[in-house]
């Protein structure tokens, strides 16, 4: 879930971690789409406001974009538009209890992460030009995932409890199984046993992260103005 969350990245990933509604005509600073012309003005409209801050179409249209760099594919803007609002809530908590951000080591490692998930290089290059992706871009969005993610598990991992027989429960149902359907021979338990206790970890902090969100999204007021032919 929470890569459900995190993916991808906060809202304003283009840069700004949170936007005023100081500008009563709710525009901002114009982003072009990735089939835009050099010279060709377009301008950015708000997609939705949440408390005193605007997720912006440039936004959800930047987020769109990752999904298809790293999934191959994007999700519709409605539903974008309501990871985006779930990460205004991950995001406005963590700014709150002055959550630290990631060094810029750890966000040079996840672009690397994200540039060896492709064969090569080129491939890379090539896969982001035709998306309409910049180097920035996607440094802020490693930016982004990477604070999100730090922050749910610094909140979730401690009360996370894991029991002995959980481990052998999920190496007998899941561990042995799936080696057995790819031809292989299953690590013993011991080998295996940080492996699965860490997994179980992650699962009981999506869903405790799962349920406070739950809760959140009721105290949180938000408006939507992005209809389903937003460009």
């Amino acid at each position: 879930m929470r890569r459900a969350i995190i993916l991808l990245v906060v809202a304003g990933a283009t840069g700004s971690p949170g936007r005023s509604l100081r500008n009563p005509a709710g525009f901002a600073t114009p982003m072009p789409p990735a089939n835009s012309r050099p010279g060709q003005e377009v301008v950015d409209r708000v997609a939705a406001r949440v408390e005193s801050d605007i997720i912006l179409v440039s936004d959800v249209r930047v987020l769109a974009r990752y999904q298809q760099l790293v999934d191959g594919k994007s999700e519709r803007d409605a539903q974008i538009l309501d990871r985006l609002i779930d990460q205004w809530i991950v995001r406005n908590e963590a700014e709150t209890a002055r959550f630290p951000r990631p060094s810029e080591d750890d966000i040079t490692r996840g672009v690397e992460r994200v540039h060896n998930s492709f064969p090569s290089t080129a491939e890379y290059e090539s896969q982001k030009k035709q998306i309409g992706l910049t180097d920035a871009n996607i440094r802020n969005m490693v930016a982004g995932q990477l604070y999100l993610s730090n922050y749910l598990d610094s909140r979730f991992r401690p009360s996370v409890k894991i029991e002995p027989k959980d481990v052998e429960d999920f190496y007998d149902k899941a561990v042995i199984p799936r080696a057995q359907a790819r031809g292989q021979m299953p690590p013993s338990l011991d080998a295996a046993r940080d492996y699965i206790r860490e997994a179980l970890v992650q699962r009981g902090i999506d869903e405790q992260a799962e349920r406070w969100l739950n809760e959140s999204r009721g105290r949180v007021h938000v408006e939507k103005m992005l209809g389903p032919s937003a460009p």
